[in-house]
């Protein structure tokens, strides 16, 4: 018997495949380190920011930075950090989005070849924007929402399943009523999202059950549709005719959500 030669281990075509798995990693950690101010700078100009948005400075790289903005007059921090792809197909993005005194946090899991899904929670301190509110015309409610879970997927360019969980322990509210305000003391509320056409849909009532007492719809074109039923006035202790059922809509406007919306 004759003994089989030896075959070397840095064949050509090996070698060929180390140099090209070297080259695209070398590739990766570029992109990944560049500043993201650099990005920002290029994507720009094919960016269109929703009315009332603005980007005033970013920082960091790509894999690691954070941008400063103002929507609707609050200055907004939001920060990232790209994790390690979970496969060959998609990506997790770790956030934060601060303002002044609310905070949320999550994950954006990116999916070729536009796929997205964006979870999130965390507290949202309601009189921090008060300015805002009382601008629509809205209530203001004491304290703060926490915001429980809340995950949305993006396919196909549209919203395909939306759902949110947010949950407030009860208060004061007060709202105008022509030149004065009313007041009232509300029981532990929750709210729940869900999609709806073209937006999102948030359905708030008592925590302890017994139908929706009003419902906010936002559309992507930046409009709030807000309908009220009767059974938000009896939580407020306010007096209407008995002709109305709890489940009977009283009141419903339509108004930009952000400035310059139509």
């Amino acid at each position: 018997m004759t003994d089989s030669a030896t075959k070397p281990f840095f064949r050509p075509g090996k070698v060929i495949l180390l140099l090209v798995l070297g080259l695209l990693v070398y590739v990766l950690a570029l992109l990944a380190l560049l500043p993201a101010s650099f990005v920002w700078q290029q994507l720009r100009p094919q960016i269109q920011l929703p009315p009332g948005v603005s980007v005033t400075q970013v920082s960091g790289s790509l894999w690691s930075g954070a941008a400063a903005g103002v929507v609707s007059g609050y200055p907004l921090r939001l920060q990232w950090q790209l994790g390690w792809p979970m496969n060959e197909l998609t990506a997790p993005i770790d956030w934060q989005l601060d303002s002044a005194r609310s905070e949320l946090q999550g994950e954006v899991t990116l999916a070729w070849p536009g796929d997205a899904t964006v979870t999130a929670r965390g507290t949202l301190v309601v009189d921090e924007f008060e300015a805002l509110i009382r601008q629509s015309g809205g209530a203001m409610i004491a304290g703060a929402v926490s915001v429980e879970r809340f995950q949305l997927q993006w396919q196909d360019n549209r919203v395909v399943s939306a759902s949110g969980i947010g949950q407030w322990p009860g208060g004061l509210v007060d709202w105008p009523m022509g030149a004065s305000t009313g007041q009232a003391s509300f029981p532990p509320m929750q709210a729940s999202l869900k999609p709806t056409n073209g937006g999102l849909e948030l359905m708030i009532a008592a925590s302890d059950g017994g139908g929706p007492a009003a419902i906010a719809s936002v559309l992507w074109t930046g409009m709030l549709d807000l309908q009220m039923y009767r059974r938000m006035l009896d939580l407020a202790g306010q007096p209407w005719p008995d002709t109305a059922q709890p489940g009977d809509v009283v009141f419903r406007v339509r108004q930009p959500l952000l400035q310059g919306a139509r």
